[in-house]
């Protein structure tokens, strides 16, 4: 997902044909048909820095969902032209493709619209990495994320339906947390539901932006729960899972991991530990992970944990900056 943003050297996306089927030397990248809504998977199931772009089709609309590199490669949306763009999260991921769509309506929760609509300095204030690493982020914004500004960008919430015609729709779901406007989507009658990253994956829940939140993300996943759907999708990694059963078992282990980290925050507690000791211990990369991202993203993530096991009264804050848990 984004939320690994690694140092590690980006490996490119072949062009597709004009038909959206994957080149004879990509296997791994393909366009496949779930109902109404087709998806072109990106390298490697869309893993990062690629990922898994939807377009939603109905008689009178068709919209593309997240236009990812692999999309950005391809030139165009894949199949037929799509009338607007629909992006779930202001990402770097996310809007890698939208540069090929000026002058078609783009469409982005409200939460979120300063990351569509200003561009990369939109997205920089949502990362809240500091001057120092954005300053170096902001090239491979440019050059790998074609990120562009779009200051036309219309606003959605929670429940907007996109009518596509022909009794298909796409119905918004906010899912806050990994950033504040972060939307999946219900695409009926057919029941597919896009839950974009809340992505399922062994990382577990991304909320290391100045813009994440941890209580939002776990209402989230509740949220995820109560929907039921034939099929689910994400923007990384596990793509397409078939049945709610399944999607339930991963969303708690997905789910999981925030508790995870969190006991060990609070067994790293038993002797008073600062903010910087916790960042150094790291509970959210693995240590062999080299990143531009890991201090700041370990800071934040630590930091809402913080934020509610003081009030809980499980840590207290003995000296100023430093912290013990409550045995």
């Amino acid at each position: 997902p984004s939320s690994w943003r690694a140092t590690l050297p980006c490996r490119p996306v072949s062009d597709l044909s004009p038909l959206g089927e994957p080149a004879s030397n990509r296997p791994d990248v393909e366009l496949r048909h779930f109902g109404a809504v087709s998806i072109l998977f990106g390298d490697e199931n869309g893993k990062y820095p690629d990922g898994n772009s939807l377009v939603i089709a109905g008689p009178d609309q068709r919209i593309i969902v997240d236009p990812s590199i692999s999309v950005s490669r391809l030139g165009h949306a894949p199949g037929a032209p799509v009338d607007r763009v629909l992006i779930s999260h202001a990402h770097e991921d996310h809007v890698a493709g939208l540069h090929l769509f000026d002058g078609l309506p783009v469409h982005v929760h409200h939460a979120d619209a300063i990351g569509v609509r200003d561009g990369i300095d939109g997205l920089l204030e949502i990362y809240g990495l500091g001057a120092e690493i954005s300053e170096a982020w902001r090239p491979e914004l440019v050059d790998v994320f074609h990120v562009v500004a779009r200051p036309d960008a219309q606003t959605f919430d929670d429940g907007q339906v996109f009518d596509l015609g022909g009794g298909n729709s796409a119905t918004v779901v906010h899912l806050p947390g990994h950033t504040l406007g972060h939307c999946g989507l219900l695409v009926e009658p057919d029941g597919f539901f896009y839950v974009a990253d809340v992505d399922l994956t062994g990382f577990g829940p991304y909320y290391g932006d100045a813009w994440s939140d941890l209580e939002a993300f776990e209402r989230s996943l509740q949220r995820c729960r109560d929907i039921d759907a034939r099929w689910f999708a994400t923007f990384h990694h596990k793509g397409v899972i078939e049945g709610r059963a399944d999607f339930l078992e991963q969303l708690e282990e997905f789910g999981s991991v925030i508790r995870r980290r969190e006991d060990a925050l609070m067994a790293f507690l038993a002797e008073p530990r600062s903010l910087d000791d916790i960042v150094k211990e790291r509970f959210v990369y693995r240590p062999h992970v080299v990143s531009l991202f890991v201090d700041p993203v370990e800071r934040r993530s630590a930091k809402l944990h913080l934020d509610r096991l003081l009030p809980s009264g499980l840590v207290n804050e003995i000296d100023p900056g430093r912290y013990r848990a409550v045995s």
